[in-house]
This record gives structure tokens, sequence and C-alpha cells, in this order.
């Protein structure tokens, strides 16, 4: 039997009709057709699916879609701003470059982002336990935890 849920995704209202056995990745990528957010292990260990739920990283491939009634929960592509401008964790991981293949690039940003919201001042140490949640196979970290560092420093 489906539920209705009510959230704030993005900025933005969102009421959906969602199966009950549906998990938060799901349902951004098959009912919001929001793409950004990737499946990797679909077992909360790569990190690939990473969103932010009410400022925390979250793995959303285990995540109950229910449990988010009420909640605001931001994906990569709300990182955005209303003029199209990237998000400084965004531009460094560019200018740095912390991007490869991209696959892990979204989680990465947010949990990158979520970390910095809590503590805009972490030492390298902090960085890599922040991030310690998602795997990259193609950068070596290196890149991102200078990004990271870099707009930690500009704060």
């Amino acid at each position: 039997m489906k539920q209705t849920i009510t959230f704030t995704l993005n900025g933005d209202p969102v009421e959906v009709e969602i199966e009950p056995h549906l998990t938060l990745l799901q349902l951004l990528r098959e009912k919001l057709e929001l793409n950004g957010t990737k499946e990797g292990c679909g077992m909360g260990e790569c990190g690939a699916c990473t969103v932010l739920l009410d400022g925390k990283a979250i793995n959303s491939c285990i995540f109950p879609a229910l449990e988010v009634e009420g909640k605001k929960v931001t994906t990569i592509e709300g990182l955005v701003d209303v003029q199209g401008n990237l998000h400084p964790v965004q531009k460094a991981f560019i200018e740095y470059g912390a991007i490869q293949c991209g696959f892990c690039t979204p989680g990465m940003v947010l949990s990158a982002k979520a970390l910095i919201d809590e503590n805009p001042k972490p030492t390298e140490e902090e960085i890599r336990t922040g991030i310690a949640g998602n795997l990259c196979r193609c950068t070596g970290y290196l890149q991102i935890i200078q990004a990271i560092k870099a707009v930690s420093e500009q704060l």
C-alpha cells in the first residue's frame, strides 16, 4: 500500500506517494529523476549515494524513504545556487583535480560539505575521517583532501 510523504528537497517542498519498501536512493533516482546521486555498492559501504539529511551525510541506498517525512534532503543538484553558481566545495574539487571518473564525486562533495558545515576548520586527519565513508578508485584521495582543506581555509 502506497504512502504519501512530504519533505523539503533541495529547498523545495515535495509531496510524493511511494511504496513503503523504497530507499531514499530509489525515490531520488526513480521517482524524482534526480540522477546525481549514484548507486555503488547498494549496502552503505562506498558513499556514492551520499546525500544530506538535515545537514548530515547519510547513505541513501540503505535509508528508508519513509524516514524523510518532514525533513530536509539535499542532493548534489541542490548545491548549485539560483544563478547556477557551483558551491565552493564543487569549485575546489575542479580546481584541485579531485574529480577523475566522477562517479564518487557527488557523494564525496556532500560529505565534504557536511564536514565543513560542522567543522569549518578541519585538520587533515579530520578531513580523512570525514570522508572515510566515501570510496574513490581514481584520485588516490590527495587531491580530494587538498580541495577540502582549501575550502576550509577560504572560510
